[in-house]
């Protein structure tokens, strides 16, 4: 039923509606104000005298997994470990999810298709796929804000999943090497709230629980010795790719002038170094500020900084006179909210490297991959840093690397996991892995994997010990890829079989059992029809039953 549908019936009859904090009884067509609360002698003629001046509220809750940090990685860990079953909690520290892909930031969901069909594999699937495809639905505009709330409806909708928004993770009460408790602050409703769980994920970035629990991490450079990286520095250093502002802008059909703030700090391009300003309606990815030491620290500091070489190299758009093209342009949004790349590190069984990524290592236990974007590294310093271009390299990648699901697990804290930028790479690989559709990817594994850590009574290192060819299983199943491994599930009938088709057009419908639901690089794994409202006949000698029908369309 069709919600305008339901309320409208629901009103016709005697029934109960909740909207946020304001509640109401219905019966017919008359509406009576509902308690919310029965009246404790008139408590409220106390408020804000004495001792009664802060209101101190503390909720307590018991989730099988919780996952902090609400960006993609996070919205992908959450979602995959509730459909398989977890009681799963979403936290994140700010109003709306997605992270450096939201409204907040607008860095677009960058991944495999960024090289045009190179490796075949054109776009990241799984969850990833299906939020974004959800997104070209229902928010043809493209916008921004409409999107955050795409995002919104794909995680409130789903089952076991509960969301805690304007909630930041601030420290984890531990039993032994165990997080056994997470406390969370909510802004929005002044409340200490309180966490337990089996298996907390840390897909917050910068992984402030993961560092409270005693999780080993790096920051920094590798030194060039280490892991035997072409691109690290000669020796370690502290230096992280830095954060930057973005801005864009709109035309309003006649000239408008623009008078800078005093924030503003004057763009000279004789010091810019290859720092161009190519585009004039969105960036500058270059406006970029680092750290040697702890970049979370001088948040506040950059970002008034970034604001101000933001505002700066606009103003050089508008007045300098080299851009007769920007005469119509204003600045239609500014972000306030830095978009971070890099800064803690977390380590786990195995540290991915360059290597890995260049010579495109084999794991036994891959479980996401990535090689649409290059090797990019920034260089230290950001925008501070003139004697440097702004990016120092980009080495592209011939096919798709490996990531595997030891980068993914604490080496140390038995119960906890990690997603996203913050995972077990150098700092020269995560150059590489911090795109955020890879995020994506390696969320939903994280997630597939916590929810097997519940079923099978295990850890997650108990999970790479026993349970990967099932985890890997689960995942493409779930629509995910790995590279080189195609699927082996027992389970599935399809693969006994006779396949039929009215008509092909493309490819072979023997090839729909081949264990691969993406093409690759001269290698073929579809059936296309001649048409619309084909027929696909699936025909067994005995008879069978099935439990459940999945096709998977290239989208």
């Amino acid at each position: 039923m069709k919600r305008r549908e339901f309320l409208k019936k629901s009103f016709l009859t005697t029934t109960f509606l909740s909207c946020g904090g304001f509640s109401i009884a219905s019966q017919g067509n008359e509406f009576k104000p509902r308690e919310y609360w029965p009246k404790r002698d008139d408590n409220w003629k106390y408020m804000g005298k004495k001792d009664t001046s802060t209101v101190k509220r503390e909720k307590e809750y018991t989730f099988d997994v919780a996952v902090i940090g609400g960006g993609v990685a996070g919205l992908c860990a959450a979602v995959s470990a509730a459909r398989h079953g977890a009681k799963t909690v979403l936290v994140q520290n700010r109003p709306v999810l997605g992270g450096n892909a939201s409204s907040e930031i607008h860095v677009p969901i960058n991944g495999s298709y960024h090289f045009k069909n190179k490796f075949g594999v054109d776009r990241e699937t799984g969850i990833v796929e299906e939020i974004q495809l959800e997104n070209r639905y229902y928010n043809v505009q493209n916008s921004w804000e409409v999107w955050d709330h795409v995002m919104y409806d794909y995680v409130t909708r789903q089952e076991n999943l509960t969301l805690m928004l304007n909630t930041q993770a601030m420290e984890a009460v531990m039993d032994g090497n165990s997080i056994k408790k997470a406390i969370c602050f909510q802004f929005s409703t002044e409340s200490k709230i309180i966490i337990s769980a089996d298996v907390f994920i840390d897909c917050s970035g910068d992984g402030a629980l993961a560092a409270s629990a005693g999780a080993e991490y790096r920051t920094g450079r590798e030194g060039k010795a280490e892991f035997n990286e072409k691109y690290a520095p000669d020796e370690p250093d502290g230096w992280v790719m830095g954060d930057s502002i973005q801005f864009s802008s709109k035309d309003m059909g006649y000239p408008v002038p623009f008078n800078p703030p005093s924030f503003a700090i004057k763009y000279d391009p004789s010091k810019a170094n290859k720092r161009n300003i190519t585009q004039l309606s969105c960036g500058f990815w270059w406006v970029e500020l680092g750290s040697d030491l702890d970049i979370v620290d001088v948040t506040e500091e950059n970002r008034h900084k970034l604001l101000g070489y933001l505002y700066g190299a606009w103003d050089y758009v508008k007045n300098s006179g080299k851009f007769p093209e920007a005469a119509n342009l204003v600045l239609d949004w500014v972000g306030s909210v830095p978009g971070r790349r890099e800064s803690r590190r977390f380590m786990g069984d195995y540290i991915l490297n360059e290597n890995d990524l260049t010579k495109f290592t084999h794991f036994d236990d891959a479980i996401a991959y990535g090689g649409g974007w290059s090797l990019d590294e920034h260089c230290p310093g950001g925008i501070l840093n003139d004697k440097e271009p702004a990016s120092y390299f980009h080495q592209r990648f011939e096919k798709m690397f490996e990531i595997p699901y030891r980068c993914i697990y604490s080496k140390n804290i038995d119960n906890l996991m990690f997603a996203g930028r913050n995972v077990s790479v150098t700092h020269i690989a995560l150059s590489a892995t911090r795109l955020i559709a890879i995020c994506g990817l390696v969320g939903q594994a994280a997630g597939t994997a916590a929810a097997m850590c519940m079923e099978y009574k295990t850890s997650p290192r108990g999970v790479y010990k026993k349970h990967i060819p099932e985890l890997q299983e689960r995942l493409l199943r779930d629509d995910c890829y790995i590279p080189n491994r195609p699927a082996n599930d027992g389970a599935d009938l399809a693969r006994k079989a006779k396949i039929e088709a009215s008509s092909t057009t493309s490819g072979n419908v023997a090839l729909l059992t081949d264990g691969y639901s993406r093409d690759e690089v001269n290698r073929i794994h579809h059936w296309q029809s001649d048409g619309l409202n084909p027929d696909l006949i699936l025909s067994w000698d005995k008879p069978v039953s099935l439990s459940s029908v999945e096709i998977k369309c290239d989208s």
